[in-house]
């Protein structure tokens, strides 16, 4: 073998290498060659990989030879890929009516890398920016001298410099030399950084009606700024998360639409989806009844991505006609005002409500998921409640024309790894609202909920998960008989204690109508497992109570346990639930069944 130092094309080494990934992959299969040698089990495995297999065994010697050179040829350059440049290879064939095709493997010392240097093609970058680019190299003098650590490197160089503000970076052929009396690999990377870029503003491109001066106000950089991709990646979130295009493209032009002032003008491509949405849906629940709902949605009416929704329900809970606004990046990016206004009809077995419903909300985005609200809600219409008299122990019968002004604070903060069926990490929701009463009773009051949830897998592949869920609510200064029926605490149902129906936990009155609190306390807990091919299978227990205090009460919970199942779409898991109440009262059914999008919490 030679003893010399020569050049080295690693990009065609490792190309050839990792040519097995697109060979035959069937478990019937024989090898196109067998393996000989003494080899370290994970080369033997990669060696076995990159020869490949066939579906039949050669039909004469000629032809194992052949099978066997080819081996050979593959199974060397991967192992110059994998810093073995010492090996000693041989092509066999053994037997005379069956031949064997067969590679025997020497591999010999494995070579190690070199320090890597960079070459620049003038013009270079700043100082500081060398200096970032080779911290980012990540090649360790001393580790095994493998060709795809080399191209990653070299990859990571262009990444250090794009952040840097040298989008233009490019690789130039990289010279690798292969040293035989060091046993050795040194890597030197020729690079051409470009100009520095600084942005400029925002060109919009879009058949639609969106306003080109709205879209440069999303930009989160300033004239004369250093390229930064995060920021550009930035504003293409912006502008996805309204949920009113298609499609979303965010570019940098080429350097020759260059400013006078030096500066490169972000590119940004909008394609509007449908302007106009009509929807039509039913729905039927054992527990809550049945519905037909109505929705026609517009899209971008006003040009700034909004979003206006009119809603028509008719159902034997919630019957409602109205309509909402919503306008993304209202005053700032990431924070959204929401208007709703309604004439809702609820018909629960606890109370009737026929009122006058008007919303304003301003939501800020926190991270990509999280956000936290704040605004003003005013209702006002007639309540028909059965409510209870702690008094005089007895039912009472309350018809009064009521309006209610309310402070709305929300916040949401997720910490899962996935929307609708997370396996790791935990979500907090909190609500407060200060509410003041008018109209035939006058009272204020404070109420406050809030709900966590956690999820711990119990397995590397996240297949069995342990899935948790809290939830705690207060009315601080109102009472049982003077806070509006629809601001009490009521439990049961799908999103809370499944086997129970609807409002169905809790104490009630001598008629069987639920009782309405002023403190709630729920708790559950899922053990759920993937059974393979999107199938998975969840087993649960629900728990939860009413209070009369301003504290929840531990003493009346109600259980519930069931078992469900779960099929997964690329959107997410469909769920099919059966929950059967324990200490079951009048009243009660045997069971619950609950099928819908996403897991129950």
């Amino acid at each position: 073998m030679c003893r010399h130092r020569y050049a080295l094309c690693l990009s065609a080494v490792l190309v050839t290498a990792c040519g097995w990934l697109g060979g035959v992959d069937d478990a019937h299969a024989d090898p196109r060659a067998q393996v000989r040698g003494d080899l370290p089990a994970d080369l033997r495995t990669r060696l076995v990989q990159a020869i490949g297999a066939v579906d039949d065994a050669p039909g004469n010697r000629f032809e194992a030879r052949r099978r066997a050179r080819g081996a050979m040829e593959s199974a060397e350059a991967l192992l110059r890929s994998e810093g073995y440049y010492q090996s000693i290879l041989e092509d066999i064939v053994e037997g005379e009516d069956a031949p064997v095709a067969i590679v025997s493997v020497r591999p010999g010392p494995r070579f190690v890398l070199a320090p890597a240097t960079i070459q620049w093609v003038a013009p270079e970058p700043e100082p500081e920016v060398i200096q970032t680019a080779r911290t980012d190299i990540g090649l360790t003098p001393g580790d095994p001298g493998r060709a795809a650590e080399v191209v990653a490197a070299e990859g990571r160089i262009i990444a250090s410099l794009t952040r840097e503000g040298y989008p233009d970076a490019a690789t130039r052929p990289r010279r690798v030399v292969v040293d035989h009396a060091a046993m050795t690999v040194q890597p030197t990377f020729n690079i051409s950084s470009g100009a520095l870029v600084r942005l400029d503003g925002v060109r919009v491109e879009t058949r639609g009606p969106t306003n080109p001066e709205w879209v440069a106000n999303l930009a989160p950089w300033s004239a004369g700024q250093r390229y930064d991709p995060e920021l550009v990646g930035e504003l293409e979130r912006r502008l996805l998360e309204t949920g009113v295009y298609d499609g979303v493209a965010v570019a940098l032009t080429g350097p020759d639409q260059t400013t006078p002032d030096g500066n490169r003008p972000i590119v940004v491509t909008l394609t509007d989806r449908p302007r106009r949405i009509l929807e039509a849906g039913a729905t039927f629940s054992t527990a809550e009844g049945s519905g037909v709902e109505g929705l026609w949605t517009w899209y971008n009416r006003f040009g700034r991505a909004d979003t206006l929704r009119f809603q028509a329900r008719i159902a034997n809970v919630d019957s409602r006609i109205g309509a909402d606004l919503s306008l993304p990046h209202w005053r700032a990016p990431g924070q959204t005002l929401a208007l709703s206004a309604a004439v809702v009809n609820e018909d629960t077995d606890a109370y009737i409500r026929t009122a006058g419903v008007l919303s304003a909300d301003l939501r800020q985005r926190l991270g990509k998921t999280s956000w936290y609200s704040y605004g003003v809600g005013l209702d006002f219409g007639r309540y028909d409640e059965g409510r209870f008299d702690p008094v005089t122990r007895l039912p009472v019968s309350l018809d009064r024309d009521l309006a209610l002004f309310t402070g709305r604070i929300s916040a949401y903060i997720d910490q899962s790894n996935d929307p609708l069926n997370p396996a790791n990490g935990w979500r907090l929701t909190v609500n407060i609202q200060p509410t003041a009463v008018a109209g035939e009773d006058t009272i204020l009051f404070l109420r406050s909920e809030a709900q966590i949830t956690g999820y711990r897998p119990l397995d590397p592949r996240n297949r069995t998960v342990l899935a948790g869920r809290m939830r705690l609510g207060s009315i601080l200064g109102g009472s049982e008989l003077s806070a509006p029926s629809d601001r009490l605490f009521f439990s049961g149902g799908g999103g809370s204690v499944r086997g129970y129906e609807y409002q169905g936990v809790g104490p009630r009155l001598p008629d069987n109508t639920p009782r309405g609190g002023i403190s709630l306390f729920e708790v559950s807990a899922e053990v759920r497992r993937d059974l393979g091919r999107n199938f998975g299978a969840v087993a649960f227990i629900d728990a939860g109570s009413i209070g009369f205090d301003e504290t929840p009460d531990f003493s009346n919970l109600r259980y519930s346990v069931g078992v469900g199942g779960r099929y997964t779409l690329s959107f997410g898991p469909i769920r099919a639930d059966i929950a059967i109440p324990l200490d079951k009262r009048e009243g009660d059914a045997s069971f619950q069944v609950y099928v819908s999008i996403g897991q129950a919490f």
